[in-house]
């Protein structure tokens, strides 16, 4: 279950791996020829449920996340930065020391069981995939699932990862008792450039066969079409075509919205813009140098050629609440007298 045998031994690794991460609940530091370069820290946290910030636009105020760095090594990853908060890069680090929460449904557990917990909705998959690679090696879902249904607590899922198909009876069984809402991540519909866009990830098509499982298992799947890269795959059809074999794989719903790049992750997909489409780094420089979204104008009219398109695929959609007009009015609303003071971690991992 916890790799043994394969812990990392050497005076000057240990040290290392002390210095990198930080933390007073490290238990060990794994490898394993499964994944090549990637470097496992397994952690006793002290706990599992985080705060989602005030002037987040995002709609849930708690999550859980199970592993910080991520396998899928996702080129535009957004919480590449957070990964600096161990004193690692959010470059080739995010993706190769991928810290684990080992005892994470335990403390979930013992969270939700406090007579304060008001049973408010978690989203697991807000900031690392809990259905990245690992996942099949650790096990920490079903835990994580089976604690927040025993509480009643309402639940939402989001993955990239084909993994979620082992839980789908479980869910199922949770969904009896509370609201769970599952949602795949499928940006890049081109084989080649997914390959390279997002290496460690499972293919297109196995995502979309995990959207019409689930389907198939009563659930209203949403796909999040994003981030959507502009002249990668923001044509119109490019962007027909993805909608198609979405709603072929029995979606209900669809995310959609334009790249957009934060520190850290800006630095890392520039670099890699440069190096594998240098005929786009200008145009990608001119959108992101200075800023961390895409020009409003893109933006605009690339949601007026999405809205298009839905009527043909009997979609339902929604833009991406994390723009800049969101993010703007959620800032408002934290700031109105009414808002309600809130504890805790203020972020999302």
């Amino acid at each position: 279950m916890r790799w043994s045998g394969q812990t990392l031994e050497g005076d000057s690794v240990q040290e290392r791996t002390r210095a990198l991460v930080g933390m007073a609940g490290l238990v060990r530091s794994v490898r394993t020829p499964e994944f090549q370069d990637v470097t496992f820290h397994e952690v006793l946290a002290k706990s599992a449920l985080n705060r989602v910030p005030a002037a987040s636009s995002m709609p849930f105020s708690w999550t859980v996340n199970p592993y910080r760095g991520c396998s899928h090594a996702c080129v535009y990853c957004f919480a590449r930065s957070t990964h600096r908060y161990l004193d690692f890069d959010a470059g080739a680090d995010f993706d190769q020391q991928v810290v684990v929460k080992v005892n994470v449904a335990e403390v979930l557990r013992t969270e939700l069981g406090r007579r304060s917990w008001t049973r408010e909705e978690v989203a697991l998959g807000t900031n690392t995939d809990p259905y990245q690679r690992a996942e099949g090696r650790y096990r920490l879902m079903p835990g994580i699932i089976s604690a927040l249904a025993d509480s009643g607590t309402p639940l939402s899922i989001l993955t990239k990862g084909t993994l979620l198909r082992r839980d789908l009876p479980q869910l199922e069984q949770a969904a009896g008792r509370v609201p769970v809402d599952l949602s795949m991540s499928i940006a890049i519909f081109d084989e080649a450039l997914q390959k390279a866009v997002e290496p460690g990830t499972p293919s297109t098509a196995a995502r979309l066969a995990t959207v019409r499982a689930a389907a198939d298992a009563g659930f209203a799947v949403t796909v999040f079409l994003m981030p959507i890269l502009p002249w990668l795959t923001d044509s119109d059809a490019q962007l027909d075509a993805a909608l198609s074999r979405i709603a072929e794989a029995g979606a209900a719903h669809v995310v959609h919205g334009a790249l957009h790049l934060r520190p850290g992750a800006k630095e890392w997909f520039l670099a890699w813009v440069e190096r594998e489409h240098p005929h786009l780094a200008a145009g990608y420089r001119r959108f992101y140098a200075h800023a961390s979204y895409a020009p409003a104008g893109y933006r605009r009219d690339l949601g007026r050629r999405v809205a298009a398109l839905l009527p043909r695929h009997a979609l339902r959609s929604t833009e991406d609440v994390d723009q800049p007009e969101h993010r703007a009015r959620a800032r408002t609303r934290a700031l109105a007298p009414a808002a309600q003071e809130l504890s805790g971690q203020g972020a999302l991992f």
